[in-house]
């Protein structure tokens, strides 16, 4: 994700370590709160948690325009509307959906023993871990805070969260309303800066999960291992869509324009570039900006078109496409309207064709409304091409040949799929979300956000009437008869 290096630089160099140990000792104390919480009341009731749930979604509808207000302050410019679709009502129905199931979530779950050992039992019951880290990014600070607290709460724990230093209007009105709407021994928000993340990633919590860049991810990984803290990284990468043989060309066009655009680009799995078939390029540019013209005719004053968070990050992407100018690739901006975008923070939806492999952008996640077009001359081609990088955290097809799609399925591994559209797997609280390799580790969302937070325990239930003495010494003839027949 954005600002990745700086961040990086910045968690790597902790200038004032005073402040840093004083930071350490303010966490510490806060965690204690909650894990003593947590120690008298290991098991919160399915009541508690479904309260604990409806708070929170109260907390958000009391306040809508506040938190589109704070988000769009941050960016400079970001779309109300936006905010509305893509964090607000995606959060809301994450709660709703847990709200609602769980109940069946936490039931214990009957488990067969073996034979051998009948007529014993098992179970496998769910249990709460205890206090839940959680690390949010700038690109959807409400979203990506709630999300995992969603499954955070159900599963019967607390929770600590560390927001984005660089939304911090945001940062300051959330923590707000979650100590208006928790008390301090439930949820706890804390703001600041790399001292406060590296301060806070060092803690030791019973789970922590970080979203963000695969830099940052592996230094958050790296101090969670001091403490055996299990973590869930949610990171980035290149997310690619394949436009197959035989797509609908003008819906594929419009479905990855639609994930490109949403939010300027900057979401984690927007799709990073395209490939498509060798001479469909012109084809493919044409109703891109056709798309635009439809979407988006103007930007400068255009309150659906979101800013970049911050002018490092516009600076940045203009490097990348004066890089590949300078390579020769060809950029083609898609806004007919002619404006100049210098004092908004804005960068026009970008399509770049014939940037070499060694060019940045293909090289690094792109994080905004540029997007590559890479042909291929057959679709094995354009799987190798996958293949031969690190792997996604989303991929989309377009397509309808059964064979293809499977093929596709079948010979690639990314976090998750959509087929025939972009972004929208995210938003199937029955689907995990998660990474694979250096797009991320383990998965939340729905019930496997529960798992996630959750101790599955296996419990063996002895019967009263066994045959646990033939296997007990001395061993004998008996004894020698049956473990032959065991190992047969």
């Amino acid at each position: 994700m954005d600002v990745s290096n700086t961040l990086n630089r910045q968690f790597r160099n902790p200038s004032i370590p005073e402040a840093e140990a004083a930071h350490g000792a303010m966490l510490t104390a806060k965690l204690d709160r909650l894990r003593a919480a947590y120690a008298a009341n290991r098991m919160p009731s399915v009541d508690w948690r479904r309260r604990q749930l409806a708070r929170l979604e109260t907390m958000l509808r009391n306040n809508i325009e506040e938190i589109c207000v704070a988000i769009a302050a941050d960016f400079g410019h970001r779309s109300h509307h936006e905010t509305q679709l893509l964090e607000l009502f995606p959060a809301i129905t994450a709660i709703k959906h847990a709200r609602r199931h769980v109940g069946g979530w936490m039931k214990p779950q009957r488990s067969w023993a073996s034979m051998w050992f009948l007529p014993a039992r098992n179970e496998i019951r769910p249990q709460p871990l205890g206090v839940v880290g959680i690390i949010v990014p700038w690109n959807y600070p409400i979203l990506l805070a709630v999300s995992p607290l969603v499954a955070a709460l159900a599963a019967g724990n607390r929770a600590f969260i560390k927001m984005s230093e660089f939304t911090p209007r945001t940062g300051k009105l959330f923590a707000a309303l979650i100590e208006t709407y928790f008390t301090h021994d439930e949820v706890l928000v804390e703001n600041g800066g790399a001292e406060v993340a590296r301060a806070f990633s060092a803690l030791p919590f019973d789970h922590l999960l970080f979203t963000g860049s695969t830099a940052v991810g592996k230094l958050v990984m790296q101090a969670a291992a001091e403490h055996l803290t299990p973590v869930t990284l949610e990171l980035g990468g290149k997310s690619p869509a394949v436009v197959g043989p035989d797509a609908d060309l003008q819906s594929a066009v419009s479905r990855i324009m639609f994930g490109k655009c949403l939010n300027a680009g900057q979401t984690c799995i927007a799709p990073d570039y395209v490939l498509l078939p060798r001479g469909k390029e012109g084809e493919f540019i044409s109703a891109a900006r056709r798309f635009v013209s439809t979407h988006y005719p103007s930007l400068v004053n255009n309150a659906d078109y979101t800013a970049l968070v911050s002018q490092h990050h516009l600076s940045r992407l203009q490097s990348y496409l004066n890089e590949a100018r300078a390579a020769g690739a060809a950029v083609c901006p898609l806004s007919d309207a002619g404006e100049n975008l210098e004092a908004t923070q804005k960068l026009a939806p970008t399509i770049v064709t014939g940037a070499g492999d060694d060019c940045r952008l293909l090289q690094e996640e792109i994080f905004g409304p540029i997007l590559p077009l890479i042909a291929y001359d057959g679709l094995d081609s354009a799987i190798s091409y996958i293949n031969a990088r690190p792997r996604p955290l989303a991929l989309y097809y377009f397509g309808y040949d059964r064979r293809q799609i499977d093929q596709v399925l079948n010979e690639t591994v990314a976090g998750g799929v959509s087929i025939n559209e972009t972004l929208l797997h995210i938003s199937q609280e029955d689907l995990p979300f998660g990474g694979v390799g250096s797009s991320g580790m383990g998965a939340y969302h729905g019930k496997v956000g529960f798992d996630t937070f959750s101790k599955s325990k296996p419990i063996f239930h002895q019967s009263r009437f066994n045959g646990l003495a033939m296997f007990q010494p001395p061993f004998g003839k008996r004894f020698e008869a049956l473990i032959k027949f065991l190992l047969k």
